[in-house]
C-alpha cells in the first residue's frame, strides 16, 4: 500500500489511471484478494485513488500545490519557503446503498397521495386547521382502527389511539411515561437499534438484551424488567418471527408482574413465504403498547406513527405528549386518513410487496450464480436480508463495498454493546434503491463479497 501510496503521489501513476482489480492484483501478486481490496478501500478513504461503480478503479485527479516563495528553486524550497500542506481527502457519498430500513422512496405513490390530500382538504371542518389535541385527528384514528384490525389482529379503538411522529417520538413518549411510573430497567433484544437504546438511557431506563439462539429472542429469561422492547412480527435486524411459545411466554411474563411489552411493529405489512403473522398485541391489549407508522409502507418523510395503547396508560401518554399536538401535522393526518378510507393504501401495499418480492428473488438468484458460498437468511418477510459470511470478514467487505461505491452495514452494528460478537453477515436492505439504481446496487455488492 505505501508503495501505491507514492507512485501515485510521485505522479508515476496518472491521474485517471485505471488500476487492476483486486482480484488481478492479488493473483499477480500471490496475496489475498481481502489484502489488496483493504489496501484500495484505505487509498479511497485518503484521497488518492477514486472508485465507481462502471468505471473500476482509478488514480484520483487532485489539483496541483500553488507554488509558494522560492517555488522556483528546484533545489527544494529555502528557509521561510511555503511548503502547501496536504489537502485533506475528500470523501465522496457512495453511488448506491443498500442500508436497511429504508423503503423505496422513489416508489412514493404522488399521484394517488395528492388527489387524497385535495379530497381532504376539501372535506376538513375549520377546526381541522387549528393546534389540535394530543390524540390526533379522530378521522385518522378512525380508519386506523379498522385497518389495523382487518390487516395485522390489533384490538384498536380510537379512543386508545395516539398518533405520533414515527416510531422514535412514539417510544421517546413511552420512556417519559415509564419513568413516572418507576420503572427501571426496560429488556431489549440482542440486535437493534442503537437510536432506541439510547433514547431509553437517555431517559434514565436501563437496557439490559435479552439473550437469543437460533429461534430468536428468549423471552423465557424476562426477569424483573419493568417493560420490554421486541420486534415479534420480524425481528430486526436477524429477520426471524418469534415462535408462538415465546410469544405466550412474553405475554404471560407481562400478566404475572404487571410489565409492559413494547411491541415494534416496523413492517408488518411485507411478507412473501410465510402467512401473515399477527400483532402480538392481540394476545393481551392491557399489557401490550402497539406502535406502529408509515415510514415502510409509505415514506419516513411523512412522520406519522400510532400508538395502541392499554387504557390505563392512555391519560399518562396524553399527559407526556402535552395539551396541544405540536409535532403532527393535522393536514397530513387527514390525507392520510383519505388514502386509507380510498383504498388507496390498500393497492400501494399490495403493489409494493410485489415489487419487493421480485427484488428479494433476484437478490437470491444472483447470490446463488456469483456468491453460492453466502447463505441468505431472514427472507420470508420484510425489506431486508441477512447475508452469512466466513468468520472474520465482515469488516473486509464492508470495506470492499467502500470502494465499489456502495454503502452497506455489516451485522455488528446492530448488536448491543453487552452482547459478545456473534457470526459476522450483512445486513442488506434491498428495498431502498430506486427501480434505476437497483442493479447497479445489486452487481457492486456481488463484487464485494467473498
Amino acid at each position: 500500500m505505501d508503495a501505491l501510496r507514492e507512485a501515485v503521489r510521485s505522479g508515476r501513476l496518472a491521474p485517471g489511471t485505471r488500476l487492476p482489480s483486486s482480484r488481478s492484483l492479488a493473483a499477480d501478486l500471490g496475496i489475498a484478494r481481502n489484502t489488496v481490496a483493504d489496501a484500495y478501500a484505505e487509498l479511497v478513504a485518503e484521497g488518492w485513488l477514486t472508485a465507481r461503480q462502471g468505471s473500476g478503479t482509478r488514480v484520483a485527479r487532485r489539483a496541483a500545490p500553488r507554488p509558494g516563495p522560492g517555488a522556483g528553486n528546484r533545489a527544494g524550497p529555502g528557509r521561510g519557503a511555503f511548503v502547501p500542506a496536504r489537502r485533506p481527502p475528500v470523501r465522496r457519498p457512495p453511488a448506491h446503498t443498500l442500508h436497511p430500513g429504508m423503503p423505496d422512496l422513489g416508489s412514493f405513490p404522488r399521484a394517488e397521495w395528492l388527489k387524497a390530500a385535495r379530497r381532504a382538504l376539501t372535506s376538513a371542518p375549520h377546526e381541522a386547521l387549528g393546534y389540535g389535541g394530543p390524540r390526533g385527528r379522530v378521522e385518522l384514528r378512525t380508519v386506523l382502527a379498522d385497518y389495523l384490525a382487518r390487516a395485522r389482529g390489533v384490538y384498536a379503538d380510537p379512543d386508545r389511539i395516539v398518533i405520533c411522529s414515527g416510531f422514535v417520538h412514539g417510544l421517546r413518549l413511552m420512556a417519559q411515561v415509564l419513568r413516572g411510573r418507576r420503572v427501571r430497567d426496560v429488556a431489549v433484544e440482542s440486535y437493534g437499534l442503537d437510536i432506541h437504546w439510547n433514547l431509553l438511557t437517555e431517559a434514565g431506563l436501563r437496557t439490559p438484551a435479552l439473550p437469543f439462539d437460533e429461534h430468536g429472542t428468549r423471552t423465557g429469561k424476562l426477569g424483573r424488567q419493568g417493560a420490554v422492547l421486541i420486534t415479534p412480527a420480524h425481528q430486526f435486524p436477524l429477520g426471524g418471527a418469534l415462535p408462538p411459545d415465546r410469544r405466550a411466554a412474553a405475554v404471560d411474563w407481562a400478566r404475572r408482574t404487571g410489565a409492559l411489552i413494547l411491541e415494534d411493529d416496523y413492517d408488518g405489512e411485507f411478507r412473501y413465504d410465510r402467512q401473515p403473522v399477527g400483532a402480538l398485541q392481540g394476545l393481551d391489549p392491557e399489557r401490550v403498547v402497539y406502535l406502529g407508522t408509515a415510514s415502510k409502507s409509505l415514506t419516513p418523510g411523512l412522520r406519522l406513527g400510532w400508538m395502541v395503547l392499554p387504557e390505563d396508560l392512555v391519560g399518562d401518554v396524553l399527559v407526556a405528549k402535552g395539551h396541544s399536538d405540536w409535532v403532527s401535522s393535522a393536514l397530513d393526518q387527514l390525507t392520510l386518513a383519505e388514502f386509507i378510507r380510498s383504498g388507496a393504501y390498500d393497492r400501494h401495499v399490495r403493489g409494493m410487496r410485489l415489487r419487493y418480492r421480485r427484488r428479494r428473488d433476484q437478490l437470491v438468484a444472483a447470490l446463488a450464480e456469483r456468491a453460492p458460498d453466502v447463505r441468505v437468511s431472514g427472507i420470508a418477510a420484510g425489506l431486508h436480508a441477512v447475508l452469512e459470511l466466513p468468520p472474520g470478514t465482515e469488516r473486509t467487505v464492508v470495506q470492499s463495498a467502500a470502494w465499489q461505491g456502495l454503502a452497506v452495514q455489516g451485522l455488528d452494528r446492530f448488536r448491543h454493546p453487552d452482547v459478545p460478537r456473534g457470526r459476522d453477515a450483512l445486513v442488506v436492505g434491498y428495498a431502498t434503491p430506486t427501480d434505476s439504481a437497483w442493479t447497479g446496487a445489486l452487481d457492486a455488492l456481488c463484487r464485494a463479497l467473498p
